[in-house]
């Protein structure tokens, strides 16, 4: 009997001992677990959202705005923390949009006015920067194909006829179109076939657009979307164009007329400037 109970007690000890073993170790799988689930978490912070689709010119208001969690080591450039920082104490009016915007994406201040403005270009004016406008046709204005947002090569034409003064030269590279007319929305897709357009940049390019407007002819050049190349100097003479002077010019005559009884003769006479 009691060689029996021996064997029961040892028998229990042992699976006793067993499922302590066990427990330690889904234990431990579980603090494991736990640690790298925790290590995973990503911090986040509280970012200002629209609540509804707004489009170019629409006002922002206080109902369009929620408050979304967002990673804080991913936070947009610009974005607004709390409704608060959008319409600030003191601060008059709304903001307007200057960019589409789809419902669920952050409010970001490059995409809004300030409290108060409008829409107008000046609200979309860099520091530092000024707007000036251009007049362009069909031709010189890319075949109605611009639109606010494209940049584009800037070249002049100066001159005329054969001589080395007849040139085309690019005076500015990659300026950026803030308008065609009088649009300037970039979300706008149709063709505008624009008699003027307005170009962002610093004063002292405003004084050399100025200038080639006023002395020659302006002609743009679309640069595409995500070409990112620095144009160097370019210029291009008339002589380049057709080629070395290899005619022989015409000898220049000067003559006068004078009566002789009912007959006018025409007589050859040395050149003033000769």
């Amino acid at each position: 009997m009691r060689i029996i109970f021996a064997v029961i007690l040892l028998a229990g000890l042992g699976l006793a001992g067993f499922a302590v073993h066990t427990a330690q170790n889904r234990f431990a799988q579980y603090q494991a677990a736990l640690q790298s689930s925790q290590d995973a978490i990503i911090p986040v912070t509280d970012v200002v959202v629209l609540a509804r689709s707004l489009r170019y010119g629409q006002p922002v208001r206080r109902a369009d705005l929620k408050l979304v969690p967002w990673p804080a080591n991913a936070l947009p450039e610009g974005a607004f923390r709390t409704p608060d920082e959008v319409f600030p104490a003191g601060s008059e009016g709304t903001r307007t949009v200057l960019r589409a915007m789809e419902r669920n994406e952050p409010l970001l201040r490059v995409k809004v006015t300030e409290p108060g403005q409008d829409a107008g270009v000046a609200a979309s004016l860099g520091e530092g920067m000024r707007a000036f406008a251009l007049r362009v046709d069909v031709s010189s204005g890319v075949s109605g194909l611009l639109r606010p947002g494209d940049r584009v090569d800037v070249y002049w034409t100066g001159g005329g006829g054969r001589e080395s003064s007849g040139l085309t030269r690019l005076i500015h590279a990659n300026l950026q179109l803030i308008a065609v007319d009088q649009v300037t929305d970039e979300d706008r897709n149709n063709p505008i076939l624009a008699r003027t357009i307005t170009v962002e940049a610093p004063a002292d390019v405003v004084a050399k657009l100025a200038q080639a407007q006023a002395t020659g002819s302006i002609s743009l050049a679309l640069v595409g979307v995500t070409d990112q190349t620095e144009s160097a100097a370019v210029e291009a003479t008339i002589n380049e164009i057709l080629g070395p002077q290899d005619t022989v010019q015409r000898a220049r005559t000067c003559s006068i007329r004078t009566r002789r009884g009912a007959e006018v003769v025409a007589i050859q006479i040395p050149c003033p400037d000769e």
